[in-house]
């Protein structure tokens, strides 16, 4: 399965352990689970992956209700009412890959942007107001023109504005993400998509996210760097979701026993209408998107669960105390998007256009409370 490995010479990185597992008897095992299995699977859930396998299986399906009922007690005990609000700034639309299911793909004929500093400060200005303290920066993968020497620059500036910095950008090498966290990177989120090497290749047609070695020992590399928490997720519709849900599960069990000083999170984005984007190849419905949430957080109950504007509100609103504790609300997905919005160079259309105003009503009817930072480093540019 695996037929390139991208990893410094004698070092084990995931890519070792992945290739490992048996993905054919994984896959007959989750689908034909049965409901004994599921019944021990519920008494048995934490940290085991075989009964992670069997929570996102069909046959967890009828036991949904009990399954949201188990996650929100172990959420609020974990977590309590808290729900954490963070907010994407998108720095550049500007890719070197060409991926068929994303707005920013190279192929795509759409205005291309990198913002300066002094859009960035226009930016920053516009997020502090709306209360925000945790900020997520995204860019399009491109090494040469948005790289470690445009993040040293922005990095910085950002910082001083907020306590918490979180990337989402393309892989570095474990020295490009030491320099970032000595000027105060947080968190990094970085999400394999796909764990089907075929199904990836198939839609990861050039440049460097096409290799799918590299992409699954990135994180590795994100660790061994000492940045704080770190974020894991896959691209609902690439294929199969709930054997991309379990390998997953897999990654991240291997990076908390391997590297546990750091902290970790999942998200679960669903394909969204994009430009240029193929429809998605496997459909998840909204019940399909439960049963992972509270699979997750029975097998992992101090892992934290991110959930973004992709999804519509009244879905939100419902999954804010069963098992998601970051949210994002207000979001723009464009460069400059806060300063300058309809400029379409939006990387997906968004399902929640909620205010963030009114996103913290919602939490506030159902006594969740909202926290604008997520925590705060002893971190110093001296």
């Amino acid at each position: 399965m695996i037929v390139t490995n991208t990893k410094p010479a004698g070092e084990a990185m995931f890519a070792d352990s992945f290739s490992q597992l048996n993905i054919d008897k994984l896959k007959l095992s989750l689908y034909s689970a049965a409901e004994a299995d599921v019944e021990w699977a519920l008494a048995n859930a934490e940290g085991n992956l075989s009964a992670l396998k069997v929570l996102l299986s069909p046959a967890a399906r009828p036991y949904l209700e009990r399954m949201a009922s188990q996650s929100m007690v172990l959420t609020r005990q974990r977590f309590g009412a808290n729900i954490g609000l963070y907010l994407p700034l998108y720095l550049s639309n500007l890719c070197a890959n060409d991926c068929d299911y994303c707005g920013f793909s190279m192929s795509n004929r759409i205005k291309r942007k990198v913002l300066t500093m002094e859009e960035v400060e226009s930016e920053i200005a516009i997020i502090k107001s709306r209360g925000f303290d945790s900020i997520l920066l995204v860019a399009g993968e491109h090494e040469t023109k948005v790289g470690l020497d445009y993040f040293s620059q922005v990095l910085p500036r950002v910082k001083q504005a907020f306590s918490y910095l979180a990337m989402e950008v393309q892989p570095m090498s474990t020295s490009d993400y030491q320099t970032l966290v000595a000027q105060g990177l947080d968190a990094v989120m970085l999400y394999q998509e796909t764990y089907n090497q075929g199904t990836y290749i198939k839609h990861h047609l050039r440049g460097n996210k096409a290799d799918f070695i590299n992409r699954l020992n990135a994180l590795d590399r994100v660790a061994q760097a000492g940045v704080e928490k770190i974020g894991l997720g896959v691209l609902l519709g690439l294929d199969d979701w709930r054997m991309d849900a379990l390998l997953m599960g897999h990654h991240l069990a291997y990076m908390e026993k391997r590297y546990w000083r750091s902290r970790y999170s999942i998200s679960l984005p669903r394909l969204r209408p994009c430009t240029g984007a193929n429809n998605a190849k496997t459909l998840i419905g909204d019940a399909g998107l439960v049963q992972m949430i509270c699979a997750f957080r029975l097998f992992n109950p101090q892992v934290e669960i991110s959930l973004s504007t992709r999804e519509a509100p009244s879905l939100r609103d419902n999954l804010m105390g069963l098992g998601v504790t970051h949210l994002s609300a207000g979001s723009s997905t464009e460069p400059g998007g806060y300063t300058n919005p309809n400029s379409q160079l939006d990387q997906f259309s968004l399902g929640d256009e909620r205010s963030v105003e009114q996103v913290i009503e919602v939490m506030k009817s159902q006594s969740l409370t909202p926290v604008w930072k997520d925590w705060q480093a002893q971190w110093s540019s001296m």
